[in-house]
Order: structure tokens, then C-alpha cells, then sequence
């Protein structure tokens, strides 16, 4: 027979908590070796990006005539010069700023944006959905390439209005998204349930419909910053981002396009490596939507 002791008897039952949803998700994020590799080279991207004035070996913005165009494994220039003798691998270290910047960036401010207008439409519906989601159509009719270079151009070249740009093209990807999954939410019974107990809009929103909606909406939002490197690449590459003699991968990709018969490995480069930091990030996106399915 099992003894049992008094103190036993007198704490009565323990619970056992069970791990919460998000212990989960990480758990079976860890155990994806290609969503993990995808994210470690995600991170050190953006660690060269932060130490790049440790990192770099040259001045990125230093120029040399009789160093132009130098090829691979070069003694002392290890990725070659550009058509204007600067050190690849230091602007290539330097452009990884500016090029996860814009990459990045518009992403979250888009995700708040977004899901604050496709949450309140969703939630709504009737007369106000249709009035939101017709306005947010207008500027999903446009494919984002094509919209990005529109805005892009009403406002101008440089940083700032490329950033705005991406922005607002993704906002109604986002919105989309985020008001077809609370119009799903808010159709369920413990939604109904709080609204019959007299529960307020704003409470039902903050505290019944935000938990269950942002997952997925974050999951798609992180998806789209592979996009969004490629259109802020681009971008550049028109002229319509970043400035000369600024570093970023679309923008050295333009510059080199006239070397691309003398010296191609070099005039690469940058086109590798928005490839890798896209495909990354999509990776680590489908790892995570992976994770966030209870049912894996």
C-alpha cells in the first residue's frame, strides 16, 4: 500500500499547468533544422549589419581607379572592387543595413496599420466592412510591384518615401487578411456570449477577438518581408530608393549592371545576396506557420 502523508492530505490535489500555446509553437519551431538554419542566418545578417563598422575592412564609400573591378580572392580585397575600386565585401557588410532597413521596416508598421483597419472592419460588418474593404480593394486591384514604383515616383526618390511606399502596399495585404479572420472569430459562440452579458465593442475586441486573430495575421505578415526585400531591392535598382553613394544590395546591383561582361562573378554579388536574405526569411515564415499549426 502507498502512504500518504498528512501534508499531502491537507494541500489536497496539485495542478499540473499545461505548456501554454506559445511554449508549443517554439517548441515545435525548434525541432524545424531548416526554419532554424534560416533564422541563425537571419541573425547574423543583422548582427554584421549592427557591427558593420567593425566588421567592414575598407571605407565602403573609398574609391581607387587603378583597383577597378578587381575579381574574386583578390589579395586583400577577398569578394573583388566595384566598377569604382570599392571594397565589395565592405559595401556589401554596409548595404545589409539599408537593405534589411527597408526590407524590414515597412513590414510591422503596415502589420499595426493593417490589422487595425481589417480588425475594426471584420468586426463591424455590414455597411462599414463594405465601406473599408472597398476603399482597401482599390489599392489591392494594383499588383505590388507596379503600385510600389507609382508611389515611389509621385513621391520621389530617397529612404523615407521608399519606406512609405512599401508600406502602403502592403497595408491592404494585411487588412485582408485580418478582416476575414475576425469575421470568422466574431462568429463564435463565446464571442455571442459576450455580447449578450452586455460586454462593450472595445472589450470583446481587446480581450476575445486580438488573441485569436494576431497569430495568423503575424504569421502572413512575416511572410511578406521576403517580398518587401525584393520590391526595396528594386526599388533602388530604378533609381527610386536609395541614393548613390549609399550602400544597398538593389542599388550596387544597378550600378554593376555594366560590368556584368567583365567581371559577372563580382556583378552578382549584391543579386546573391538579396536571394539569400529573401529565401530566408521565407523559410523562417513557413518553419513558423508551421509551428502555429496546433494540428502539426
Amino acid at each position: 500500500m502507498v502512504a500518504v502523508t498528512a501534508d499531502a492530505v491537507a494541500d489536497g490535489p496539485r495542478t499540473i499547468r499545461s505548456p501554454g500555446f506559445w511554449h508549443g509553437v517554439v517548441r515545435r519551431l525548434c525541432r524545424d533544422p531548416v526554419a532554424l538554419v534560416a533564422l541563425l542566418i537571419v541573425i547574423a545578417l543583422i548582427a554584421a549589419a549592427i557591427l558593420a563598422p567593425y566588421l567592414a575592412p575598407y571605407d565602403p564609400t573609398k574609391t581607387s581607379v587603378i583597383r577597378r573591378l578587381k575579381p574574386i580572392g583578390t589579395p586583400g580585397y577577398i569578394l573583388g572592387t566595384d566598377e569604382l575600386g570599392r571594397d565589395m565585401l565592405s559595401r556589401l557588410i554596409y548595404g545589409a543595413r539599408l537593405s534589411l532597413l527597408m526590407g524590414v521596416i515597412p513590414v510591422p508598421v503596415a502589420f499595426v496599420i493593417g490589422s487595425a483597419i481589417g480588425i475594426i472592419a471584420g468586426y463591424a460588418g455590414g455597411i462599414v466592412n463594405t465601406l473599408i474593404m472597398r476603399t482597401v480593394d482599390v489599392f489591392y486591384a494594383f499588383p505590388s510591384v507596379l503600385l510600389a514604383v507609382a508611389l515611389s515616383g509621385a513621391l520621389g526618390s530617397g529612404l523615407t518615401n521608399a519606406l512609405v511606399s512599401l508600406t502602403v502596399v502592403f497595408i491592404p495585404q494585411i487588412a485582408r487578411v485580418a478582416e476575414s479572420v475576425t469575421t470568422q472569430v466574431r462568429r463564435l459562440d463565446y464571442v455571442d456570449a459576450a455580447r449578450a452579458s452586455g460586454a462593450k465593442a472595445r472589450t470583446i475586441i481587446t480581450v476575445h477577438i486580438l488573441g485569436n486573430v494576431l497569430g495568423p495575421i503575424f504569421v502572413f505578415a512575416t511572410s511578406l518581408i521576403s517580398v518587401s526585400m525584393i520590391l526595396a531591392s528594386g526599388l533602388s535598382f530604378l533609381g527610386l530608393g536609395v541614393r548613390p553613394p549609399d550602400a544597398e544590395w538593389g542599388l550596387m546591383l544597378n550600378t554593376l549592371r555594366t560590368a556584368i561582361y567583365v567581371n559577372p562573378y563580382v556583378a552578382a554579388l549584391p543579386g546573391v545576396m538579396i536571394f539569400i536574405t529573401s529565401i530566408c526569411f521565407n523559410l523562417f515564415s513557413d518553419g513558423l506557420r508551421a509551428a502555429m499549426d496546433v494540428k502539426s
